[in-house]
Formats: C-alpha cells, structure tokens, sequence
C-alpha cells in the first residue's frame, strides 16, 4: 500500500491511538523480554533510532530502562510525530519513512522497528533492511516485532475512527532473511501464539550488522 494511504490513516487516528495506548501496558512478557535483551546487547551510551516511533510509547520505554541512550526517532505521520514530540521531549523525533531514513550513514548504534513493518508488503523488507544497514555504524544492533504470520487483512476501523489500512503478516524467517541478505545475522529470533483479543501471532527478530 502507498506511504500516502498510511500516512493519512495515523494522522487521522494520532491523537486517540496515543491517548489508547500511552505505554508498553499491552505488551506481553515475551515482547517486552526481546526488548530487554535488546537494551542488553546494545549497552550503555549509545545513539538508538525508533524507526516507526507513532505516539512515542516505545521512546518513553526506552528512556525509563536505557537512561544513558540519546534517542531519536522517526515516523511517515506528522500527527504522530506532534504526539511523540510531545510525550518524548528528551528524543528528536522527525518525519520520514523506513525506506528512505532522514539520517546520515552509520549514524546510530542501534535501531528498534516496533511493529514498523506491519504495512509493508514482503517484497517492500529488503529496502527496509537495506536502510536499517545503512544508518548504523558496524555491529550496531536491530529489533523488529511485527505481526506473525502470512497472507495480509484489511482495517477498516481503529482507534475509533474508519479507515482503509492493509496490514501484512511477516515469519520470523522471512524477515530474517531480508536482513541476512542485507548482511546482518540473526542473533535471536521468537514467535508467540495470539492472546486475549489479539487476531495475530506475534513475532520479533534481533540481529546485528
């Protein structure tokens, strides 16, 4: 789907979806255990980028458990940077798209893509992957969560407001993939079946360029 039909859909829904989800709250232990592990393998003072920020929930996370960290991040949706801007005053937070990141080369030592990639379709990963490479420096760190799964749904209706969304459902292997051939390696990788509400599985993958 466009970066035009994205972009609208979360500056209409910004301001509610931040007010609906202000924190990790309706993550699992198991996705906030890959976070974990991630703030692990980066360590101390470092540059991360939360590439696909939205509302900024990630940012103010990441803040809480990696206080040494200089944090940026960047989203396709003005509203939603206004919303991370606003709840994450400690990041600089930019407009623009995974595809063709804002920042220089080997800019950061690492970067989270938290459910970023959810309308991306499989053949739109590997210039993804290719982005995330370029804006770290050698052995920098990634973390991508995304819905598990194949095949694609459309939304019409979230955060109380009606919509015209597809989201697309990735494996662990084939997102792997895309990074492996982008020149990173695989360092952990793990799917989870769906609980309470959810539609989906869900899975994340740590690699390292």
């Amino acid at each position: 789907m466009t970066d035009d039909r994205v972009r609208a859909a979360y500056d209409l829904v910004a301001a509610d979806y931040a007010r609906l989800l202000p924190d990790t709250a309706v993550e699992a232990p198991f996705e906030l255990g890959a976070v974990a592990q991630f703030v692990a393998d980066v360590g101390p003072d470092a540059r991360v980028l939360d590439a696909g920020c939205g509302a900024g929930r990630l940012l103010t996370h990441l803040h809480a458990v990696a206080p040494s960290w200089r944090l940026d991040g960047v989203d396709m949706s003005i509203g939603m940077v206004a919303e991370a801007r606003r709840v994450a005053p400690f990041a600089e937070v930019v407009a623009g798209s995974l595809d063709a990141l804002p920042f220089a080369d080997a800019a950061f030592d690492a970067v989270l893509a938290w459910y970023s990639i959810i309308h991306t379709p499989t053949d739109g990963l590997h210039a993804i992957a290719g982005e995330l490479a370029r804006v770290l420096r050698p052995g920098g760190h990634v973390l991508l969560a995304f819905q598990s799964g194949s095949g694609a749904r459309d939304i019409s209706r979230a955060y109380g407001h009606e919509l015209d969304l597809t989201a697309f459902r990735h494996t662990v292997a084939t997102v792997g993939a895309s990074l492996e051939r982008t020149g990173f390696t695989v360092t952990a990788d793990g799917t989870r079946t769906a609980r309470g509400g959810e539609r989906e599985a869900q899975a994340f993958v740590l690699a390292r360029c």
